[in-house]
């Protein structure tokens, strides 16, 4: 096709009107930049200039190719600053919000391995439910957020977001529950069932009441929590039953303190970083997205389960 440094030299022929004129700003011979046109215009099949006694004009196509060339200077531009940005964070402050869950189990660890990799910038960051994080991020109190599950509409049309990766939801019970000998459950058979739940209004929540339903259970509430901690000593301790993303009950899990129960259907739910799309997100916020990726997928593959498809395989005992 061709490069950039023809597009280069297009450009300031294409400013200068001449080829001489544009060979001159260049520091190149004529008949160099006269081979370098003539080869970008064998490449696109088209006539880019008009030549005359005058010099050059643009044809349509050189037009249309200017401005794309303008644009893609403008992009490269922005892509070495941001790379030289991100080499040489020397200072800065990062303000980041994540629903409980992200916050509790993923946030330190990324914020304490970003730190080390860059220890002269701040990062705070604040629990909050997912629209009170994108309210935040409106209002510009915040950088970037990091949310489990969906966006409400309305704030789906303000922000933007970057799914990191999907986090499966684990059906868990404690030594004292009746399904503690069970391998495998039927969301049907959590009819009635003593839960443990997040607060109303929360997403978590109302993911897992629309699944439940959904399914034609209808639990019985035994108590609400605004964190899955919380709801996760209840369960151990107690004859209840929870619902939570796989990275928080892991090490309980390997210690034989909660049962993970597989399911006939996949529990499944998106972890999604989300900004405030109207403004470019800044050097840090970009540095600290990137690296919050990579630790999403790295923190995956360490889940207690490999996929969700098993759970929509499984049956019960």
């Amino acid at each position: 096709m061709f490069d950039l440094h023809k597009l280069q030299v297009f450009a300031q022929v294409a400013q200068a009107g001449s080829f001489s004129k544009a060979a001159e700003r260049l520091l190149m011979t004529q008949p160099a930049v006269s081979q370098h046109m003539k080869e970008l215009e064998a490449a696109l099949g088209v006539q880019l200039f008009r030549r005359g006694r005058r010099g050059v004009a643009l044809t349509a196509e050189g037009r249309t190719l200017l401005d794309y060339a303008q644009r893609i200077f403008a992009l490269a531009a922005e892509a070495e600053s941001a790379v030289l940005n991100v080499a040489n964070l020397a200072s800065g402050q990062l303000n980041i919000g994540a629903t409980p869950g992200v916050s509790t189990y993923l946030l330190p660890d990324w914020i304490r391995d970003f730190q080390a990799r860059y220890p002269q910038l701040v990062v705070t960051a604040q629990t909050a439910t997912t629209s009170g994080i994108a309210a935040q991020l409106v209002a510009r109190l915040l950088d970037l957020g990091f949310i489990e599950g969906d966006l409400e509409a309305a704030d789906a049309a303000r922000l933007d977001a970057e799914v990191l990766c999907d986090v499966p939801q684990l059906v868990v019970v404690g030594p004292k529950h009746p399904f503690w000998s069970r391998a495998a459950v039927r969301l049907q058979e959590l009819d009635g069932q003593a839960f443990v739940m997040r607060q109303p209004g929360s997403q978590s929540r109302l993911w897992l009441d629309q699944i439940l339903e959904a399914h034609g259970a209808r639990p019985r509430i035994a108590a609400e929590f605004d964190n899955p901690e919380a709801i996760k000593r209840s369960v151990i301790g107690g004859a209840t039953i929870g619902v939570l993303p796989a990275y928080a009950v892991r090490a309980e899990l390997q210690a034989g303190a909660l049962r993970a129960l597989r399911t006939d259907v996949p529990l499944t739910r998106a972890l999604r970083a989300v900004w405030d799309g109207s403004a470019p997100l800044s050097p840090i916020a970009r540095a600290f997205l990137a690296f919050a990726d990579a630790c999403a997928h790295e923190a995956h593959a360490r889940l207690p389960y490999d996929s969700t498809d098993k759970y929509a395989r499984a049956t019960t005992r």
